[in-house]
């Protein structure tokens, strides 16, 4: 199945790069959590493969959820929706403890892309109207 993207929204388009941005950005961390949990002198071993699993688990949805957009898969909305307003409590304790040079961003990345998947031409192209 070959897609058109002359009929993909620049606002679509938008949302599933930044998605696939933050998927490969989560995949870093991921990473690094292996490495971290392979080269720890001591760990709860129990909590750190929970974290790393759901690094691993946030990166693979993410990613999913950008290809099902892309194929305009309008049940793919909502659970993207869903992550990006994750990222406002997540910001906000970074800024709480004093890390508002990423929190801030943070915030604005999820409302950003929030607002790209419930713009109108988004709507449109996933036949909600």
């Amino acid at each position: 199945m070959t897609i058109d993207s002359a009929l993909i929204p620049g606002t679509l388009r938008w949302a599933v790069r930044l998605l696939w941005a933050e998927a490969v950005a989560v995949g870093l961390i991921a990473v690094w959590l292996v490495w971290a949990d392979l080269t720890a002198a001591t760990t709860d071993l129990a909590s750190a493969l929970l974290v790393t699993a759901f690094a691993v688990g946030a990166a693979v949805a993410l990613w999913a959820l950008g290809r099902a957009l892309l194929r305009r898969r309008a049940g793919a909305r909502a659970p993207a929706i869903v992550l990006q307003l994750m990222l406002l409590p997540i910001g906000w304790f970074m800024i709480q403890g004093g890390m508002g040079w990423l929190g801030i961003p943070l915030m604005a990345l999820g409302l950003g892309v929030g607002w790209l998947l419930v713009s109108p031409p988004t709507t449109k192209a996933l036949g909600f109207e």
